[in-house]
């Protein structure tokens, strides 16, 4: 069957989206490990390579193998210029050019070198290492190259504040928590180890600019307060500071995960081994032993093209998210609900709920448990986002314990909806995570500090709620309240998640109508011209990720990737339309098809922090084409 488009578009033959679907999905099935999950490489940039060579120093358990390896993948993903950026093709950036740069020269890379000499012209051009993010400025304190003296003071004391009480530690996203609770007892120490080299070549050739918010009247009082706290440092009250040490090491402590590690990511993970070494934990204390040991199961090692060994470091893992994400697009793709290999993700899934009470009890202490996290192991921090998604998937499944999964969809629909913000949206990890101070101190200069709702995750959850049923009408009331009221005023919504408005409003969409708005409402036509008007030439949708610093500039503008031409048609099907844009969108994902059956994409579409961390989810190229494709070919049938 041939769809014709009056406009004069090439037809797209429904024989060559179904083929493209069932390449798709085999593709998809190969990928599936014995125990039933899906996990794809989550990249990010080489500063996690950086600072684990940092970190491997600091400990003294860095070999020159590890080192090697690290590094060719850190030169392999140097610029012509001789920099490094956060994304594929992004804009140059000091601090992971400095980071990348001191791996480099810690891997026996001459300074003279050309692509030496590069990367330290643009870093003294760049204001040197005293412009940095302060956290290279605090990996290079650990070795001398930096002054303790002129970085923010993080006092223990803080784990004192109780719960109520401005700037306590649940003040701060679950993320950022887990990060600055063992720095606390890093900061207190100051720890210096020798130096393996000066870094005098990288001092700054032209004077370091003030800090962007200087006249905000909260960032003055912070510094003002950080100078105060600075005095305290050299002279504080020696018990009160013994105790709050003790009580952070033990905070540290009682949140390891089984897997050995902090929340699932790199920053707290690292932090806190470096801090329970400080406190005199030895290297082969079950703690400190476990935690090194999990590292290596966040590292890839391959080879480059002569041969040579190369070896990365993945930032966090997200099979929980991938498996959820793949099981909603194998029901998109109609493959039965009964199939062994859906039925047996299912069940991985069901014995990956979380059952534990974590950090998010703090603001709801009287919800059930009951929800999943990102990763293999963090069950402290459960989150909404993929809580969400994988109450969506196990609907699909055909699983032969009717019981048991209705029990733990129904765990999960109330842990999710009691997550719910007072404002009616929901954030990633914590309910009501919104405080504005602990964006204003000195130390968060590195973006997303708060974990407030955000429309890509409440439209999850919209979504999710509202294919249930009516137990939960009323949250959905409320959540399409809080979607409406945020979306953007040239019909977007802002993804906090993904990149980033196409992202916001391929989810959006489909959780409005699914939730009941009619697709010829006011909102939903406003975001189909917007998508309209983003569309690229050849038919496809992208987004650099420069959108969330300069969203005039990038706002739905970027090359075409699969995973957001995925996204933006996913928003189309929700809203009715199937006629020439959308056409052009899914010629345009059946024409890039690789031979392997999912599509090629280089480009970063996942968010960390946006502005200043992002992700390369190597399943997004693969999973959100089958979705769009199988919901088009699903319709047009």
């Amino acid at each position: 069957m041939t769809v014709t488009v009056q406009s004069g578009v090439e037809d797209v033959d429904d024989d060559k989206v179904r083929d493209a679907l069932a390449k798709a999905v085999a593709h998809l099935m190969e990928l599936q490990d014995d125990a039933g999950w899906w996990k794809g490489e989550l990249e990010t940039n080489v500063t996690m390579d950086a600072e684990d060579l940092l970190f491997r120093e600091f400990l003294g358990i860095r070999t020159e193998e590890q080192t090697q390896a690290s590094a060719r993948w850190i030169r392999a993903n140097q610029r012509e210029d001789g920099t490094w950026a956060t994304f594929k093709d992004g804009p140059a950036d000091l601090s992971v050019t400095i980071e990348a740069y001191v791996a480099l020269k810690l891997a026996g890379h001459d300074p003279g070198a050309k692509h030496m000499t590069a990367a330290a012209e643009f870093i003294r051009e760049g204001g040197g290492i005293a412009n940095a993010r302060v956290f290279t400025r605090f990996w290079l304190a650990f070795f001398g190259w930096y002054s303790w003296d002129d970085l923010p003071v993080l006092p223990p004391e803080i784990v004192f504040l109780p719960k109520w009480f401005p700037l306590n530690v649940y003040d701060f996203a679950c993320w950022a928590r887990q990060t600055i609770v063992p720095l606390t007892i890093v900061s207190s120490l100051r720890p210096v180890r020798p130096a393996p080299f000066p870094l005098a070549e990288l001092r700054p050739t032209r004077d370091v600019p003030g800090r962007k918010d200087a006249d905000d009247p909260w960032s003055k009082v912070f510094r003002a307060l950080d100078a105060v706290l600075h005095q305290y440092q050299k002279h504080p009250v020696r018990p009160l500071r013994k105790t709050a040490m003790r009580k952070a090491a033990q905070w540290i402590i009682e949140r390891q995960e089984a897997d050995g590690g902090w929340g699932g990511i790199q920053p707290p993970w690292v932090y806190s081994l470096i801090a329970l070494r400080l406190m005199g934990y030895p290297l082969n204390h079950p703690v400190m032993a476990q935690g090194i040991k999990g590292l290596d199961g966040f590292t890839i090692v391959d080879t480059d093209e002569d041969g040579e060994l190369r070896r990365r470091f993945e930032a966090c893992q997200s099979p929980v998210w991938d498996t959820g994400l793949t099981l909603v697009a194998l029901r998109d793709a109609g493959v039965p609900a009964a199939d062994p290999r859906v039925v047996k993700a299912a069940e991985w899934l069901m014995d990956e709920e979380i059952r534990e009470i974590g950090d998010w009890a703090v603001r709801r202490p009287d919800l059930e448990p009951g929800g999943w996290a990102f990763e293999f192991a963090n069950d402290w921090y459960p989150d909404t986002d993929d809580t969400a998604e994988i109450v969506m998937a196990l609907r699909y499944t055909d699983h032969p314990d009717g019981a048991r999964k209705a029990a733990v969809l129904d765990r999960a629909e109330r842990w999710t909806a009691g997550m719910r913000s007072k404002d009616g949206g929901w954030g990633a990890f914590d309910a009501d995570n919104v405080s504005v101070l602990p964006l204003k101190l000195p130390f968060s200069d590195f973006g997303a500090v708060t974990d407030p709702p955000s429309a890509d995750v409440t439209a999850h959850i919209v979504e999710m709620l509202a294919d249930g049923g009516p137990r939960y009408s009323s949250y959905v009331v409320d959540g399409v309240k809080w979607l409406m009221e945020h979306q953007e005023s040239d019909g977007s919504w802002f993804g906090r998640w993904g990149a980033n408005y196409v992202y916001g409003t391929g989810a959006v969409v489909p959780a409005l109508v699914t939730a009941g708005v009619d697709p010829r409402h006011s909102a939903i036509r406003r975001a189909v011209r917007w998508l309209e008007t983003k569309q690229n030439p050849d038919g496809g949708w992208g987004e650099d990720l420069r959108s969330y610093a300069d969203p005039e500039g990038w706002s739905g503008r970027g090359e075409s990737t699969a995973s957001q031409t995925a996204w933006a048609l996913l928003a189309l099907h929700a809203a009715g339309e199937f006629g020439e844009i959308a056409q052009r969108g899914i010629t345009w994902l059946t024409d890039r098809q690789n031979a392997s059956g999912g599509w090629d994409e280089p480009q970063f579409t996942g968010t960390g922090f946006p502005g200043d961390f992002y992700i390369k989810y190597h399943m997004y190229r693969l999973v959100f084409p089958v979705m769009a494709l199988g919901r088009y070919a699903e319709t047009t049938g």
